[in-house]
C-alpha cells in the first residue's frame, strides 16, 4: 500500500481549458468586485496577478495567502484587506457560475474512492492559489467536498506554490512521508509530474487535459481518466 496518492485538482479531477477557465473566472471576478467600489477593473487584474506571482514566489516566509494580500494591497491600498470577507463570499457564491467552462468528470470520484483502498493518506494537491473557499466550490462541481480527502492545500496553510518542489517537499514533512511511497497525479508534466519528481515522487500524467509547456518528454505511466482508474486497481 502507498503512504499516499496527491491529486491535482484543475485539469486534473475538474477538467477544464485552464487560459479559457481564468479568462471567465476574472470576469465574474470584475463583475462582483466593481459592487464594492473596485471600479478600475484593469488595476484590480493586475494586482490579482500581482498577488498571484507573489504566492508562486513564495519562499516559506509566509503563507500563501499573506503573500497574496500584501502584494494586492500594495497596489490597490492598504485599507482593501477589510474586503476579504467579500471575496470569500465571492467564491461561495458567483464564483459557482465558472462551472460552466469547466466539463463533467464521472470517473473523478472513482478515482479518489479507488486511491483510498490504495493508500495510507490521500491529499487534493491543487495548487494553493485560491482561498479554501474557492477550492472547496471547485471541488463541489465535480462532486467531491474537502472531506472526500485527508489534506487539500489551499493559499491559508500553504508557503510555496508549484512548481516549486518545495511545494511536495512540505506535504512529505507534514505527514512524514516516504517519497518514494507516494504517487503524484495530474495533468501538468512541468508542475505536477516533473516537481515532485525532483523528490522522487512518483507520477502518473493525466493525458486528457494535458499541459506540456516545456515539451517534456515523461515515462511515468500516463493515460486518460479510464486507465488512471485501471491504474489505481492496480497498485
Amino acid at each position: 500500500m502507498l503512504q499516499a496518492v496527491f491529486f491535482d485538482l484543475d485539469g486534473t479531477l475538474l477538467p477544464m481549458d485552464n487560459d479559457y477557465f481564468i479568462q471567465v473566472y476574472f470576469k465574474l471576478l470584475a463583475k462582483a468586485a466593481a459592487q464594492w467600489g473596485y471600479t478600475n477593473t484593469d488595476k484590480l487584474i493586475q494586482a490579482v496577478w500581482t498577488g498571484v506571482k507573489a504566492m508562486i514566489g513564495n519562499q516559506g516566509l509566509c503563507t500563501n495567502e499573506e503573500a497574496f494580500w500584501n502584494s494586492f494591497c500594495a497596489l490597490m491600498g492598504p485599507d482593501c484587506k477589510k474586503d476579504l470577507p467579500l471575496f470569500d463570499r465571492f467564491y461561495e457564491t458567483d464564483f459557482h457560475q465558472a462551472k460552466e467552462v469547466t466539463f463533467p468528470a464521472p470517473l473523478a470520484r472513482k478515482a479518489v474512492e479507488t486511491a483510498r483502498q490504495k493508500a495510507q493518506k490521500i491529499v487534493l494537491a491543487s495548487n494553493p492559489v485560491f482561498p479554501i473557499q474557492g477550492t472547496r466550490t471547485r471541488m463541489s462541481w465535480i462532486g467531491l467536498t474537502p472531506e472526500d480527502f485527508d489534506h487539500v492545500t489551499h493559499y491559508g496553510n500553504s508557503r510555496f506554490c508549484k512548481p516549486n518542489p518545495a511545494y511536495y517537499r512540505d506535504l512529505l514533512d507534514r505527514f512524514g512521508l516516504d517519497a518514494s511511497q507516494c504517487l503524484m497525479i495530474g495533468n501538468d508534466a512541468h508542475e505536477d509530474i516533473e516537481a515532485a519528481a525532483e523528490l522522487g515522487i512518483k507520477g502518473y500524467w493525466l493525458t486528457d487535459y494535458a499541459i506540456n509547456r516545456k515539451d517534456l518528454t515523461l515515462t511515468c505511466p500516463q493515460g486518460n481518466y479510464e486507465e488512471l482508474v485501471t491504474f489505481l486497481e492496480s497498485l
